[in-house]
């Protein structure tokens, strides 16, 4: 059973995969009231009992696996049983069910997060991401497949970086010296490339519903912990706005917040590595310095006029630390 389109002065807000996105969940709550709307956030996850997010939320469910056929069916439950307007993925292996049941969610009337399909399958698989963007001009790593190495060692610099292609918070890295130290399987398609060095950067992108990139907001990753940025600092550079640009015309279907992340090589330049078309990790960041792509989600979900801008404060650092939450 649908529900009926959401009030303009009230929200129901589903963040999924919720796990320890208190930061984000706060954004929220900051952006709803500076729109004066009455917030009411359910946070779900495989075991909310061990999530943070969970805890300070309004309300918390339990999910089956994102990678479970049934995921996509049991966040849709959700939205229907608790009257959801806006739905925000949080992690990469739950995008695509959910951005292929984008219809099922907008006949419930709910808007979710979630960028086209063909995007998402795009920005899962590392090499296809790589072949897409090279093409379309923008500047990444050379990469091969391990059959194309082993056929071509010359074809990169050694020693090589290698990664899964599906693979997302810094899970399974690994650096070869030569052709003869790489194993001839994985368990999981690898990718190879160039090892780069340099300084990286977390470029943050808000696109609105029109597709039309509204804000670019980099950061400097000064200390990173499991993939996640524990310590930036915001970095205006025309170069990476560029780079941005390059990428939202190479993925038309990209929508909402995003980021993508960059080594400035010091021989090649600036070189991206990665796009994770979803809230980034880091984006409490971006929001803290003026980048309010949490209220601009929804007002594109509410049908309100957009504030979207790039009037974002240069210089802004974030030093994260651990923090607890308490329950029964």
């Amino acid at each position: 059973m649908s529900n009926d389109l959401p009030s303009k002065s009230s929200l129901r807000l589903l963040i999924c995969s919720a796990g320890r996105r208190v930061g984000l969940l706060e954004c929220f709550r900051q952006a709803a009231a500076n729109l004066e709307l009455d917030l009411h956030v359910v946070a779900c996850d495989l075991n909310p009992a061990d999530s943070a997010a969970c805890a300070v939320a309004d309300q918390a469910v339990v999910v089956p696996r994102c990678d479970d056929p049934s995921y996509a069916q049991a966040v849709l439950d959700i939205v229907e049983r608790h009257a959801i307007a806006l739905v925000i993925p949080t992690i990469d292996p739950e995008l695509l069910p959910l951005a292929r049941a984008a219809d099922a969610f907008a006949a419930a009337g709910a808007s979710i997060h979630v960028s086209s399909a063909p995007v998402i399958e795009i920005v899962r698989d590392k090499q296809r991401t790589t072949a897409v963007l090279g093409g379309a001009g923008v500047p990444v790593p050379r990469t091969l497949g391990r059959a194309d190495l082993a056929a071509n060692p010359g074809g990169l610099d050694w020693p090589v970086f290698a990664k899964p292609s599906g693979g997302s918070a810094s899970r399974g890295l690994m650096t070869f010296d030569r052709i003869e130290d790489i194993p001839t399987t994985f368990d999981e398609p690898m990718i190879f490339q160039d090892r780069l060095e340099g300084p990286e950067f977390t470029v943050n992108i808000f696109v609105d519903r029109g597709g039309v990139l509204r804000c670019v907001i980099p950061h400097r990753r000064i200390q990173v912990r499991a993939g996640e940025v524990e310590k930036g600092v915001t970095t205006r550079r025309a170069d990476l706005r560029e780079i941005a640009e390059g990428i939202v015309a190479a993925l038309p279907g990209l929508r909402g917040a995003a980021c993508f992340q960059v080594i400035d090589d010091g021989r090649r330049g600036p070189r991206v590595i990665e796009i994770n078309a979803r809230f980034g990790g880091g984006y409490p960041l971006a929001d803290h310095a003026g980048a309010r792509f949490a209220a601009w989600v929804i007002e594109d979900a509410l049908g309100l006029p957009s504030t979207a801008n790039d009037e974002w404060r240069d210089g802004v650092r974030m030093l994260r630390y651990d923090c607890a939450v308490f329950s029964g």
